[in-house]
């Protein structure tokens, strides 16, 4: 069986991005991207995977039995918090013409690129140019510290292009919660909360406003998520979809959950999710995929394919879909 790794990740540095960028960007001093002023490793408790060799990573992926992996952000996908809008798409090239360099190493490795939402129409050129010119397979957006919710029409020229080029929109939130919130008070707390409750804003903003409506042929998945979460919100937009959707969603159809169970959504599971035979019973085993998040603190590696493999509570073909071919639909490499 191949296994593709839906979800793993580079870990870019100021320097790697400042190559590309063009003047005057290129002259800003420190981290391009400002951290959150927490400590996620706890002062070395958890060690940090050196990946930046690519000949490391080909043999960490070797140890995993990874056959392809597709890389996303880390740093930068705070993006979409950064309100200069030139600099913004000035940053999206250059990630998008770093990232597209580092996979010339190796045909084992893919990646996705980043949009400016900051402006929509540089969105669609950029779309365009980072899947036909540089080779990306996706477009991701983390959206946190976005002024509108990914259904927004502000945002359908983007949704658009993508569904034409046939590549995925990935949605890939990060550890923090929505914009303005300042109760937490730990690393942990906000680990926590941050990503599902920015991910769930997202999923629900999606449905209500028509998106799968509109572009039904646009993929989308939700990563490092889990996926224990859908069947609930699926219910709970049901219900409030039936009471009040017609006025307030109207471009919303169909019950919320069919466009989850029939339509081109994805979700990332972990590896070792008690819920996932629940939600393979609800949505289908054919829009899970898995993701190492490698080289992160927190990933599971090298042992994230063996905990699917080894699962005794769900059957040898949604470990075969899960492990290979969901992927392979979600990035539109299989009919």
């Amino acid at each position: 069986m191949k296994i593709i790794d839906a979800d793993g990740h580079i870990e870019e540095s100021a320097k790697d991005i400042k190559a590309f960028l063009p003047a005057p960007y290129n002259k800003r001093a420190g981290s391009l991207m400002a951290g959150l002023g927490l400590d996620a490793r706890m002062e070395g408790r958890f060690d940090k995977i050196e990946a930046s060799d690519i000949s490391v990573r080909l043999k960490d992926m070797d140890r995993e039995g990874i056959d392809i992996s597709v890389l996303f952000p880390t740093t930068s996908f705070a993006l979409s918090k950064v309100f200069e809008r030139e600099y913004a798409i000035a940053y999206a090239r250059a990630y998008n013409d770093f990232i597209a360099n580092y996979c010339k190493q190796s045909p084992r490795l893919k990646a996705v690129g980043l949009r400016p939402f900051q402006d929509v129409e540089a969105a669609v050129q950029e779309t365009n140019r980072a899947i036909t010119e540089l080779g990306l397979v996706g477009i991701t957006v983390a959206t946190q510290g976005m002024k509108e919710h990914l259904g927004s029409q502000t945002f359908w020229p983007i949704y658009e292009e993508i569904q034409r080029l046939n590549v995925p929109l990935c949605v890939h939130n990060r550890r923090e919660g929505p914009p303005g919130e300042n109760r937490f008070d730990s690393f942990l707390y906000m680990h926590t909360i941050g990503r599902p409750t920015e991910s769930v804003l997202q999923f629900v903003g999606l449905v209500y406003g028509g998106v799968p409506e509109r572009f039904p042929k646009l993929r989308t998945a939700f990563l490092e998520c889990g996926v224990g979460w859908v069947p609930y919100w699926m219910e709970r937009m049901d219900e409030e979809w039936e009471k009040r959707g017609k006025v307030e969603a109207p471009l919303c159809k169909q019950l919320p959950s069919e466009y989850v169970t029939h339509g081109n959504w994805f979700f990332a599971t972990e590896p070792g999710e008690k819920m996932l035979p629940y939600v393979i019973e609800r949505i289908g085993n054919d829009k899970i995929v898995f993701g190492s998040d490698y080289p992160h603190w927190d990933s599971m590696f090298p042992h994230v394919v063996s905990t699917i493999r080894g699962r005794k509570d769900i059957s040898d073909q949604p470990k075969q879909n899960i492990l290979c071919d969901n992927a392979m639909r979600l990035y539109g490499w299989s009919n």
